[in-house]
């Protein structure tokens, strides 16, 4: 059976949109901080791949649709739980005798249990927060493509991120870390994280214009339609 480009594309989006979210939680745990914008922040290493999840649910949604993003997002949230449940299990799983040894150079029992043990904390706290994130985006960016009938991409693709992401860094950040950092902490890596999304979605606008005109012009395919 062939595959049409749109279809193609369709699949590629969803797969990296996937890759992208559990990788993000799988290296959540690890906090950085820096300077960005002109402003200190801290966050997580899970701000590498999680600026890709803007960009792909915009695209998704310009070119195919709510629907279609939606579908993308329910079977995202199926595959972060996937992998809660497979390394939940492999945690349980008992270590081979001969990695307690003292010479054994490989994976230890600690060291398995300190890094995918502790990304289980970080897997809840996105399964939480990602779903209704993503729903209020795509909600937001197709009543912002109604009101500007089209136009204004820039609008829509940013609107929808600083509503949707202000949801997400709320939620994600007080699950994952409360009771692990002081509260002012926290709320200090919230109003951060938050200012980075904002100023990553502001420089993204130009590769959204950019993808928007790639898929049009090289690939054919046209801005999704809604039914009014």
């Amino acid at each position: 059976m062939l595959i049409d480009s749109k279809h193609k594309l369709f699949l590629s989006l969803t797969a990296t949109f996937c890759t992208c979210l559990i990788v993000g939680d799988l290296i959540g745990g690890k906090l950085v901080s820096g300077q960005a914008f002109g402003f200190s922040f801290t966050t997580t290493v899970g701000m590498i791949p999680f600026p890709v999840t803007f960009l792909l649910t915009d695209v998704l949604n310009e070119f195919y649709g709510k629907r279609a993003a939606r579908l993308v997002t329910y079977l995202g949230f199926s595959m972060a739980l996937l992998t809660f449940g497979l390394v939940f299990i492999a945690a349980e799983v008992p270590i081979a005798p001969l990695t307690r040894a003292a010479d054994w150079q490989g994976v230890t029992e600690a060291s398995f249990q300190n890094v995918f043990v502790g990304s289980l904390r970080m897997l809840g706290a996105s399964l939480v927060a990602y779903l209704t994130s993503q729903l209020v985006d795509i909600a937001v960016f197709s009543a912002l493509r109604r009101f500007s009938q089209g136009r204004m991409l820039w609008l829509r693709a940013t609107g929808s991120t600083v509503v949707s992401q202000a949801i997400d860094t709320l939620v994600i950040t007080f699950v994952a870390w409360s009771g692990l950092l002081p509260i002012n902490e926290i709320v200090r890596i919230i109003f951060s994280a938050y200012s980075l999304k904002l100023g990553i979605a502001i420089c993204l606008t130009p590769l959204v214009y950019a993808l928007h005109a790639l898929i049009q012009r090289r690939l054919g395919i046209s801005p999704f339609e809604e039914q009014s």
